[in-house]
């Protein structure tokens, strides 16, 4: 019963929304309001983890990031770890990486941060060739773009889940690739454990320091809302995706979807 209930799911849907523009609206407005203790509240609500999953996805696509003159954009970037994580693990070549994201409040940390590190490394924005404010499902890019394009934490967020796969479908070129990190619901006791911590004390904790209700109540529910693995590699397959694959991490509480076109 509860996999043909996320079959019907459109996207996310915040308490209030009422159709998909609502959605991406309340959307919007959540992250600008929780933008100031996003990076804090990611790594504390975590352990930390966040990083080893964001190192480790990129590990997964350093084939094309290794190769030069790739074209690379991270999807809902937010303040830009994920970003950060690919420019470093192209080393020494020079992809052109691109961040977007269609909230402004999280795009300008991305560009604080990365003028920070560029100060610290000596470097032009890490290899950051820019930050692009972007609608995840209208991107201003041509079609069959870019060779790559990834996502973490930030799928599960739009307001359409089968209209954003097919918009990366068109903007990622012949055999390019795709790859979509996100929160999963482990099974058997770390599920049980997982379930207590994300609905009860992961929002208590992000209201208490965000100072923002909403959020953070939102944030369980979404990921129970989010399509099962099984579910979202079929909508991959829909979209135009000839290889799809489910990649659990850390006992399945996150997991990476990747796609090839």
């Amino acid at each position: 019963m509860r996999e043909t209930h996320k079959s019907a799911v459109i996207g996310a849907a915040p308490e209030g929304a009422r159709d998909t523009r609502a959605a991406a609206s309340a959307v919007r407005q959540m992250f600008t309001a929780i933008a100031p203790r996003y990076d804090l509240l990611n790594h504390l609500l975590s352990f930390n983890v966040d990083h080893l999953w964001w190192r480790r996805t990129a590990r997964s696509f350093r084939e094309i990031l290794w190769r030069p003159n790739s074209r690379v954009v991270d999807l809902c970037c937010g303040t830009g770890d994920m970003t950060f994580a690919l420019r470093r693990q192209a080393g020494r070549t020079s992809p052109q990486l691109l961040g977007a994201d269609f909230s402004h409040a999280m795009l300008q940390r991305a560009r604080a941060k990365s003028a920070t590190r560029s100060e610290e490394n000596g470097t032009s924005l890490l290899g950051v060739a820019g930050w692009v404010e972007a609608d995840a499902l209208s991107l201003p890019f041509p079609n069959g773009y870019f060779d790559l394009v990834t996502s973490a934490f930030g799928f599960r967020n739009l307001a359409d889940y089968d209209a954003g796969l097919r918009e990366i479908v068109r903007v990622l070129g012949p055999g390019g690739e795709c790859g979509i990190l996100d929160f999963s619901e482990p099974k058997g006791l770390m599920g049980s454990a997982y379930r207590l911590y994300f609905k009860h004390v992961l929002p208590r904790v992000g209201t208490m320091i965000s100072g923002v209700r909403g959020p953070y109540a939102y944030l369980p529910a979404s990921v129970e809302r989010f399509p099962s693995p099984d579910e979202m590699l079929s909508r991959m397959r829909s979209a135009g995706f000839r290889e799809a694959t489910w990649t659990p991490y850390t006992f399945g509480i996150a997991g990476l979807y990747r796609g090839k076109k």
